[in-house]
């Protein structure tokens, strides 16, 4: 089993949802997030005011699934989530050694379905 954490534009998050869902991904958690990166945040004018954003708002979708599973999981959120532009955001896949479902302590790969 594989962690696939995506950060990516809030505006994104519905496009990325809905193609999670259309190739059988049904359980996520999503997390509003702040940071920066390439881009080292933004300066915007507020009634004539300059202010400096030094950390952008971002979403954090976690999702666990099957080591065969990962390759459509990569390529949905890939396409959903890119504009062309600096700040489309990153995605990190990490290695799952336990998963339990608390309500009936079922344990690995059947906790995900």
């Amino acid at each position: 089993m594989k962690q696939i954490q995506a950060v990516i534009r809030p505006e994104k998050l519905d496009s990325v949802k809905d193609a999670l869902v259309d190739i059988g991904i049904n359980g996520m958690t999503v997390t509003t997030v702040q940071g920066f990166g390439r881009q080292m945040g933004h300066t915007e004018v507020y009634r004539g005011v300059k202010i400096e954003a030094r950390l952008l708002t971002k979403v954090m979708i976690t999702t666990v699934v099957n080591d065969d599973k990962v390759d459509a999981v990569l390529e949905a959120v890939k396409t959903a989530a890119r504009t062309g532009e600096v700040g489309d955001g990153k995605i990190i896949v990490t290695p799952v050694e336990a998963s339990i479902r608390i309500r009936t302590g079922e344990s690995g790969e059947a906790t995900l379905a």
